[in-house]
């Protein structure tokens, strides 16, 4: 699913009109957001016996990110698009959802990101009869549930976040790409090809 994922381009948006498209509008138009790629994969891996569930982000700079969570083998793992490369998927190594998310907080800081939340969502569970699976409009209804859903904080502290802000600025000043150095990239699945 990474893999698939991985080849579709990035739903930029093009014309400044915001979408939010379920599994079948992703297959319709070929490209996906970070949401969007979420709910497609969520759709799929359901079919193959895995619960609908999401893992959303919540970020200072109210950018906030989501990504499709699965368990294997007792061990969380994720699948994930983003314009970020250290905010795409990870393998199923970890302990928690709470070891899942924190493993996204270093390469989510950016020039303004910082992740101060987080929860996990059975997207089903939370939508009921709402057709988020294969609807031909806009599924907004989900992006609100998920930004009402109750989120667990995450602390952190403002000298570290610092610390890592400046790292960034420097890199992307000196290399003028985003950054892929972080501890625990061995954790992370497959990138796709980018300019990073």
């Amino acid at each position: 699913m990474q893999q698939f994922l991985n080849r579709l381009p990035y739903n930029q948006e093009p014309g400044g009109r915001a979408t939010l498209r379920s599994f079948r509008g992703v297959v319709r138009h070929g490209c996906a957001h970070c949401l969007e790629a979420a709910l497609f994969a969520a759709v799929v891996l359901e079919q193959h016996g895995y619960q609908p569930l999401v893992l959303s982000f919540e970020s200072i700079d109210e950018l906030d990110h989501v990504i499709f969570v699965y368990r294997r083998g007792g061990r969380w793992g994720s699948v994930a698009r983003s314009r970020d490369p250290g905010l795409h998927g990870r393998k199923a190594v970890f302990a928690t959802p709470r070891a899942l998310a924190l493993s996204y907080f270093d390469p989510y800081i950016d020039f303004t990101g910082r992740v101060t939340g987080y929860a996990v969502v059975n997207v089903a569970s939370e939508m009921g009869d709402y057709d988020w699976r294969l609807a031909d409009t806009n599924i907004w209804k989900v992006e609100r549930m998920l930004l009402e859903y109750p989120h667990r904080r995450i602390e952190s502290s403002d000298q570290r976040v610092d610390a890592l802000r400046a790292r960034y600025r420097a890199y992307r000043k000196r290399f003028g790409h985003k950054p892929i150095y972080y501890k625990g990239r061995e954790r992370w699945t497959e990138l796709p090809n980018g300019n990073w």
